[in-house]
């Protein structure tokens, strides 16, 4: 086991929309965690106005937002990149914590894993959401800069938040491919019986 999962967040046909360059970059970085044995997961949203709050449908109605994956929709499918066969998916109905999504925590504690990698959309919202939640559980955060996003904030800042604020690794999905480094820097001390 490598201590790491690789969590891919939301990385669906309506999101990814006009945002090039990030599908293809975590296509190969998942290539590269599942050719290293990290645990790869998927983790969708689907935003059908029947899973939504009314907090979430009056910000729609002010805003002037439209509904992104509905159910069996185009929309709601994965954007090229996909599970493989044995790899777990996890639903979010309108949320954006990967961690409300049933099963989603209980399933990591299961793989004993201590760093989350997450890639997807959208850096400043879900992708940020759950390292917000995983940091407060115990996890490890990491972010390859290259396989996310935001969508309404500078992405430079949003990255920066994260490594100020949880303590994150900001790198790239090729750095990881090239030197193996899924798991955080403590974690594999510890592994190896390095103290510190």
């Amino acid at each position: 086991m490598s201590g790491a999962a690789l969590v891919v967040v939301d990385l669906q046909n309506d999101f990814c929309e006009g945002v090039p360059g990030v599908a293809e970059q975590t296509g190969k970085t998942v290539a590269a965690a599942r050719k290293a044995g990290v645990e790869v997961i998927f983790v969708r949203f689907l935003g059908d106005e029947r899973y939504q709050g009314p907090s979430w449908r009056a910000r729609n109605r002010l805003l002037g937002k439209r509904t992104r994956c509905r159910e069996d929709t185009a929309g709601a499918r994965f954007h090229s990149v996909r599970p493989a066969p044995g790899e777990r998916v996890f639903t979010k109905y309108a949320k954006f914590d990967a961690f409300l999504a049933a099963g989603f925590g209980e399933y990591l504690a299961t793989l004993g894993v201590h760093t989350l990698v997450l890639a997807g959309l959208f850096s400043d919202v879900c992708v940020d959401t759950t390292a917000r939640t995983a940091f407060q559980r115990g996890y490890h955060i990491t972010v390859p800069a290259d396989c996310t996003t935001s969508l309404h904030l500078d992405p430079g800042a949003v990255l920066r938040f994260m490594a100020v604020l949880y303590g994150a690794r900001i790198t790239t999905g090729e750095e990881l491919a090239r030197t193996g480094g899924w798991a955080h820097r403590e974690e594999q001390d510890h592994d190896a019986g390095v103290s510190r």
